[in-house]
């Protein structure tokens, strides 16, 4: 893996959002030159998610433990980010702390936020691969849309699958199989 060496105002700015204790139920990322601050998710993006997480758990890589709201970190490239749901090798409970190395978790799950739908929308699309998250799958209960961004190369997505509720998302390894989203659940707001 290259090495790549990120500003030293970034690298500050990194260092500074770990230090930043949020209000329960909020989250810190960070996101090119900015910190972002969302609050906690509504009822619909928590029952999805819990439909999306039990769906993964069921094909879970041995040597991977599910994480909701962990933050990964990627000082390489200046981001910290907080997927709603990721799979990390349990061997990183070891580490201790409060983030994770995102090079090696398995997938980012997002649940668009209403409230900020810009950061999951573009901000993670363009995140997620420079961290070398190998799937980036995006559910928008805004619209019923599904987006999965497969194998990125060189820090960007080359590939994507898009669809919507009720279709069958084709995961690929190392999770392998079809994830069902018909009752997945729009959100009113």
């Amino acid at each position: 893996m290259a090495e790549f060496r990120i500003p030293e105002r970034r690298a500050r700015l990194l260092e500074y959002a770990r230090s930043l204790t949020p209000p329960s139920g909020w989250k810190v990322e960070v996101s090119g030159d900015e910190i972002i601050m969302t609050a906690g998710p509504s009822v619909v993006h928590r029952r999805n998610l819990l439909l999306v997480r039990e769906r993964f758990d069921a094909h879970r890589p041995a040597g991977m433990m599910p994480s909701e709201n962990t933050d990964l970190a990627s000082p390489n490239v200046g981001k910290l980010r907080n997927p709603d749901l990721t799979y990390i090798p349990v061997s990183a409970v070891e580490l201790g702390g409060n983030d994770v190395p995102a090079e090696p978790a398995a997938v980012a799950v997002e649940i668009v936020s209403p409230s900020n739908p810009e950061n999951d929308l573009i901000g993670k699309v363009r995140g997620y691969p420079l961290m070398h998250i190998p799937l980036y799958l995006l559910i928008d209960p805004r619209d019923g849309a599904i987006v999965l961004y497969p194998a990125p190369a060189a820090g960007v997505h080359r590939r994507r699958w898009s669809g919507s509720f009720g279709d069958l998302v084709p995961i690929p390894a190392p999770f392998a199989f079809d994830l069902a989203t018909g009752d997945l659940v729009r959100d009113p707001l």
